[in-house]
């Protein structure tokens, strides 16, 4: 694969992140399967996993925008949450919208 050709999705997601996602393609998907991996509770790794389709989502939808690269920017790298990050986002563009 070129890696020219990897979607930009992928390559916004750390590496802990990508471990999960190779984990989780390994026991099928299984939840359950992935808590006992990571020796913790299911709730933890469904929250884990919400967090990580918020990243890839927001990735999706994100336009490439500078101030909208730049929130993203601190949400990837865990400096504002992910909610916050759409939040911030979403209330830019209506406002950018307006005008």
């Amino acid at each position: 694969m070129d890696i020219n050709n990897i979607p930009n999705w992928i390559l916004a997601l750390e590496n802990e992140d990508l471990e999960f996602v190779k984990n989780l393609v390994l026991h099928s998907g299984s939840l359950k399967e992935i808590a006992k991996v990571y020796e913790v509770s299911y709730p933890t790794v469904r929250l884990k996993l919400d967090r990580l389709i918020d990243k890839i989502k927001m990735n999706d939808v994100v336009e490439n925008e500078e101030f909208i690269k730049f929130i993203k920017g601190l949400s990837i790298d865990d400096r504002i949450s992910v909610e916050d990050a759409k939040l911030i986002i979403e209330k830019y563009k209506k406002e950018r919208d307006e005008k």
